[in-house]
């Protein structure tokens, strides 16, 4: 009895050997290819190779964007069964809040792939392959990272969270700059650890670099001495633009309030660039183009004469003052004392569409063209000129707007003794620069004489003077249109300039808006802030003095 059930439990096993080798001996052949596909349908895998995006250099070669090896973390909620002890883990590496993890995988449980974190560290890459946890899969890719931080932000721009530009250069160049991913073949286990690459599709085409115009030293300075301007004097915000005039590039550009790229969040008021974005009134900055169209119009000369007594006249309802009666003043004097009354009067006496016609050749009202996100397009019209008050207000800088970038553009144009240059924020060089001339030079250099006068002693920006070094320039203080008209309590502080005035190597536009502790005019807000980058930068640039030095500096 025994040995009869032995050879029946021997047979159902033999038969059972069998009937599992027949089997698999028909799938083979019969459903090789079926099964082979499921198989690598379980292992295999398509695997992108991130590309590295550019780098960007300031004009020295000095880094200002790189990009950084670092891990997304993943999963497959639809699989992944994690307890609470993985979650307690996960969570303390990941430096998470326990609860915020588990509602993440909780809602994402019907979902084929969920981030976790992305961007993490290798240190912290390791550390969970060491956690062991089935189904929690690490991807390459990489994070952008600013050594200058806020400094040059504006410029530079940032990247989102998939490494594409969003702001600045960074969006602007997005394209040069990110490449083309490549792809891989490769076999993994049952944890979703790669054992091998099985085969490469293609390879990963890295992002081109790019070298801005700027130069760091410089914008560093202008950054530190912007942000001590706008703080000291409590003002709401401020922009700083230097521009070569050689080449046409943008040596500085910074803005106040900034941000750190390298950690966005609670900063998005920071991210405005209000050098291009932000456009304001002018004020007396447009007079040196009065005094220049009042030139080419033939009727005056250095010594013309204009009668301001009483210190104030009527067009229609308008009134247009002085500050006190300065009787009979010359060109010079009227742009030195930014009289109102004067500048009226010979915008009055010209043609038309004289001053205009000098501020649209100058570059007013035009787009610039730098590519950057927000750039405004300021505003110039002709369509009322036939009206005598606007043609006054439009020569002394009101009915007209303008952003920060664009005023140093028209400046540029005096700088270069009338010639006309593309305004870059890649860097350049002289031989590639496209110029045209569109003022004489012979007035130019008659207006460059008397923006001197400005920065004079008895001026209206002596405190603009840097020892050494003559300058040219003009300050603006235009009041911020409210609810009920302009506003006399709130203003914009301009000063725009060039140095050194025998033959210019910058020019500088600096504008604080709505500064509310102590003066409020362009000649002890922003004429200040000129003086101290133009003589870090003249020194840093190796430009030689052409004035003998000053025994004062005019109190600043």
């Amino acid at each position: 009895m025994i040995l009869w059930r032995h050879y029946l439990l021997v047979g159902l096993f033999l038969a059972a050997v069998l009937g599992l080798s027949i089997r698999v001996v028909y799938l083979g052949v019969t459903e090789r290819e079926f099964l082979q596909q499921q198989g690598d349908a379980r292992s295999v895998r398509k695997e992108n190779i991130p590309a590295m995006r550019g780098v960007i250099y300031d004009r020295q070669g000095e880094p200002l964007a790189v990009s950084t090896p670092s891990f997304a973390v993943w999963t497959d909620p639809s699989k992944a069964s994690f307890d609470d002890a993985d979650i307690r883990r996960l969570a303390a590496v990941l430096d998470m809040p326990q609860a915020e993890l588990a509602n993440r995988v909780t809602a994402g449980e019907r979902k084929a792939f969920l981030y976790l974190k992305r961007r993490i560290t290798w240190d912290l890459a390791e550390r969970l392959k060491a956690l062991n946890i089935d189904h929690l899969y690490l991807q390459r890719e990489y994070r952008r990272y600013y050594p200058a931080a806020e400094t040059a932000a504006h410029l530079v721009g940032v990247t989102n969270i998939d490494d594409e530009g969003v702001e600045g250069s960074e969006y602007a160049f997005n394209r040069r700059l990110r490449g083309e991913h490549g792809g891989k073949v490769v076999l993994r286990d049952r944890r979703g650890n790669t054992i091998r690459d099985l085969d490469y599709e293609s390879a990963p085409v890295y992002g081109q670099d790019l070298a801005l115009s700027i130069d760091l030293r410089l914008q560093f300075i202008a950054y530190r001495e912007l942000k001590s301007a706008v703080a000291s004097h409590e003002a709401k915000s401020g922009s700083l633009v230097m521009v070569d005039t050689a080449t046409g590039e943008v040596l500085a550009l910074v803005n106040q309030p900034s941000y750190n790229p390298n950690d966005i969040p609670g900063q998005l008021r920071g991210m405005r660039n209000r050098a291009l974005t932000d456009a304001y009134e002018p004020g007396s900055t447009i007079k040196p183009f009065t005094i220049l169209a009042a030139l080419e119009s033939g009727r005056y000369d250095r010594a013309s004469l204009v009668a301001t007594a009483p210190g104030y006249f009527r067009i229609g309802q308008k009134l247009i003052e002085d500050p006190v009666n300065r009787g009979d003043m010359s060109l010079g004097q009227a742009l030195a004392k930014s009289s109102q009354v004067a500048i009226a009067k010979i915008a009055l006496d010209i043609e038309e569409r004289a001053v205009y016609e000098v501020l649209r050749r100058a570059g007013m009202g035009e787009y610039i063209g730098t590519g950057l996100p927000g750039e405004a397009l300021g505003y110039l019209d002709d369509a009322q000129l036939r009206y005598p008050v606007v043609r006054a207000t439009m020569a002394y800088g009101y009915g007209l707007s303008t952003t920060p970038l664009q005023l140093a553009q028209a400046y540029l144009t005096l700088a270069t003794f009338g010639e006309k240059l593309p305004v870059s924020i890649l860097k350049t060089t002289a031989g590639q620069v496209q110029r045209q001339r569109v003022f004489d030079r012979r007035f130019v250099e008659e207006v460059l004489g008397m923006m001197e006068g400005v920065v004079a002693a008895d001026g209206t920006a002596p405190a603009a003077r840097v020892p050494g070094y003559r300058v040219g320039g003009k300050t603006g203080t235009a009041r911020i249109v409210g609810p009920n008209g302009y506003d006399d309590e709130r203003h914009v502080a301009w000063f725009a300039g060039l140095v050194p005035v025998s033959q210019p190597r910058f020019v500088m536009v600096v504008v604080i808006n709505e500064p509310k502790a102590g003066l409020s005019g362009g000649g002890t807000v922003a004429a200040p802030v000129f003086a101290r980058v133009a003589e870090r930068s003249l020194r840093l640039l190796g430009v030689p003095p052409d004035a003998p030095l000053l025994a004062s500096s005019g109190g600043r």
